[in-house]
């Protein structure tokens, strides 16, 4: 009688989701693992805005948040073969694999219909531009003016830190500073911003960049001898690469269990990942249970029975006001705020701690995989699995 050789897993994507879903993993002896990320060391996203200002680091070395047995392959993956059940690499190999969980996370946006922005304007998403951004800094006396493009909370943290270490910031919202939190939590970041020489221009929208201003759509030039840009996200185009259904943005389409709807074989998590064209919020704080929910997945597919539908709910948002200042956003399950905030120091505290949070779970995966809990209960579509998987395209 022959025997059943190790499952083989691929998982594309070493940063919150795929990190933690490699290491839960584990809970089964008879798995071969690979995680495939294109860095050799872990980025703490939620750190880029401080690494940039010079207020702290933002990697990890991967021998310290993966567990024994896991194979980490440094590339990047160019395309699923889902005939072939192998995952093409950049430089040329393949691996071959019996699942594959999708966390390749996600990208800054820097729009090409914005004359200048591609060309001059630096992304606040990822390593590489988190790099050059610092670099440039260091080369700009402190006087100099910086524009931060995007109201959102990583423009906010982003501006927050580099007016903290005494430069010069315009924050440009095109719209509403911070429209995720409630308007008392709003006025609150407004002050902290004001009180530290921020310069918050709310309803313009940046038209055109150049070398040394920002053009906006009601005629202004501002001075701009650095400008980032913070507003938006996309996704990897991995899965439409590889010819899987994706939503509007590029994250693949699947069911509740995190299944993708055109391939059983592939389960998704985090950033990247649509379920039921329905994603989660962009976040740190849902993508550690979505790694842990996707790992689950394929250790039920692989057992043989019906994996289990996504439960997770949100709390909050946690803004970062400097290294001394913060806002704690309360929200309801399904991540509408409520009128309810902290504020001060001791918020400053509280981020602190949730960033460490996020490398404690995968740190405890590691050491006893299946361990890591998460609060559930946010509202869910009611969607059958059967349901979802009937749209799969053959």
């Amino acid at each position: 009688m022959a025997v059943q050789s190790n499952y083989k897993v691929v998982v594309v994507g070493g940063g919150y989701a795929g990190t933690l879903a490699a290491n839960r993993l584990r809970k089964r002896d008879d798995i071969d693992i690979t995680l495939v990320n294109p860095r050799p060391t872990f980025v703490d996203r939620i750190r880029l805005h401080q690494f940039v200002a010079g207020t702290g680091e933002a990697t990890i070395d991967y021998g310290s948040l993966l567990g024994e047995g896991i194979d980490l392959v440094v590339d990047s993956a160019t395309r699923i073969d889902t005939a072939a059940r192998t995952v093409r690499l950049a430089s040329g190999g393949d691996l071959e694999y019996d699942y594959v969980i999708y966390a390749v996370g996600s990208t800054g946006v820097i729009p090409t219909s914005v004359p200048g922005a591609v060309e001059i304007a630096v992304s606040m998403a990822e390593w590489e531009s988190a790099q050059r951004l610092r670099a440039a800094l260091e080369e700009l006396p402190p006087e100099a003016p910086v524009t931060v493009v995007g109201g959102g909370l990583t423009g906010i943290e982003t501006a927050a830190e580099l007016a903290e270490q005494g430069r010069r910031v315009a924050l440009v919202c095109g719209g509403v500073l911070a429209p995720s939190l409630s308007a008392s939590t709003r006025r609150s970041i407004s002050r902290w911003l004001s009180r530290h020489g921020v310069v918050v221009v709310e309803a313009a929208e940046v038209i055109e960049v150049r070398p040394d201003a920002v053009v906006l759509a009601d005629g202004a030039v501002r001075p701009s001898a650095l400008t980032v840009w913070a507003a938006g996200f996309g996704v990897p185009g991995l899965a439409a690469a590889s010819g899987l259904r994706t939503d509007g943005l590029g994250r693949l389409l699947t069911d509740e269990t995190l299944t993708s709807v055109h391939d059983d074989r592939i389960v998704a998590a985090g950033d990247a990942a649509a379920p039921s064209g329905q994603p989660l919020r962009m976040s740190c704080q849902a993508a550690a249970p979505l790694g842990a929910q996707a790992a689950d997945t394929v250790l039920s597919h692989i057992a043989g029975i019906e994996p289990m539908v996504i439960d997770f709910a949100f709390t909050g948002s946690c803004v970062s006001l400097g290294r001394r200042g913060g806002v704690r956003q309360f929200a309801r399950k399904d991540d509408t705020s409520q009128n309810v905030y902290l504020g001060g120091r001791i918020v400053a505290a509280y981020k602190e701690l949730t960033c460490k949070l996020g490398l404690f779970k995968i740190r405890r995966e590691a050491s006893k995989p299946g361990s890591v809990p998460w609060l559930k209960g946010g509202p869910r579509p009611a969607q059958p699995v059967s349901a979802a998987r009937a749209v799969r395209i053959p």
